[in-house]
């Protein structure tokens, strides 16, 4: 099971310069720091701590190993910067440069990742988190920040043709083969029905997820973010759960936690539809630089994406 890694630089890796910038964001220089795991970027990601005792959480990256991962960052400043009051996530304190170097610093949330497999009582604060994310529209400025989901939403059968080789078992490369129709069908469908005026994280895993001592749920890493169906996020992270204990009832699930109102039966198949394609078409391109298990854990997304599917297929 692949669950991230991207090649974490140190905070002693980081330049001087960007470090004492952290520190001038802070209003004190950085004393300590502790470097955390997991995720895919191929940049630094440190709880530090100041001379006068302020924490924050600080992730940087240099253009130089992935230009791509610079730009997320910037955008993840851009998207946090608007972020209404009042929402369960780690709030932007600042930015800091260096030449190549970009520097997000964050507010940090005590708390850890949820447990995996998943526990049922942490999947629900999550999904509560998620609730309140959603709970009201996207408007003002955030609203012309954030495209719509349907414009972004990850997919990826309209680009397979009959006969391509992607990397996936042999049993499910033809159950698809089968069906890409129906796949490519289901894929354009879903782009109606996960429209909305509601905050999508877009990206719902445990590792995007800190819960605090108290039992509820910061969502973090947000450069992804668009606007779409309040179920979108929920439904995502059931996937999540899957992938770590394929038997979980995430069918329970979906009738009975609020975060699930409102989704329309069609949408399950065709958001897995949408979602599988997505997996399936990256995990078959060679790993971006810095970047080595990324396609390995699509792949994996892929195959618990597809299994679902399978048990939910239309017809």
């Amino acid at each position: 099971m692949v669950s991230g890694g991207g090649n974490r630089r140190a905070w002693t890796d980081l330049p001087d310069a960007l470090r004492a910038r952290v520190g001038e964001v802070l209003g004190s220089p950085v004393v300590a720091a502790s470097t955390q795991p997991g995720g895919f970027s191929p940049g630094s990601a440190d709880r530090v701590v100041t001379a006068d005792g302020r924490r924050a959480f600080v992730k940087a990256v240099s253009a130089s190993v992935n230009p791509h991962s610079q730009g997320v960052h910037r955008r993840e400043a851009e998207v946090l910067a608007l972020m209404p009051d009042g929402l369960p996530i780690a709030r932007l304190l600042g930015a800091a440069e260096d030449g190549e170097w970009f520097a997000l610093v964050l507010e940090d949330v005590p708390g850890q990742h949820p447990a995996l497999p998943w526990r049922p009582d942490e999947l629900e604060a999550a999904l509560d988190a998620y609730a309140g994310l959603a709970d009201r529209p996207v408007e003002g400025p955030m609203e012309g920040l954030l495209d719509p989901l349907g414009d972004d939403l990850p997919s990826g059968w309209s680009q397979v043709s009959p006969g391509d080789r992607l990397a996936l078992p042999d049993d499910l490369l033809a159950w698809c083969s089968e069906r890409l129709e129906t796949l490519q069908r289901l894929e354009a469908e879903a782009v109606g029905l996960v429209a909305g005026d509601r905050l999508v994280h877009l990206d719902a895993r445990a590792d995007n997820l800190l819960l605090r001592a108290d039992g509820s749920v910061a969502v973090v890493d947000w450069p992804w973010a668009v606007r779409g169906a309040a179920w979108f996020d929920p439904l995502v992270l059931l996937i999540n759960v899957r992938l770590f204990d394929p038997a979980f009832d995430v069918d329970a699930v979906m009738v009975r936690h609020p975060a699930f109102a409102g989704m329309p039966a069609e949408a399950v198949p065709a958001v897995l539809a949408a979602l599988s394609g997505f997996f399936v078409v990256m995990g078959s391109q060679p790993p971006p630089p810095g970047l080595p298990t990324l396609r390995a854990f699509q792949l994996e997304q892929a195959e618990v994406t597809l299994a679902w599917l399978q048990e939910c297929w239309p017809g």
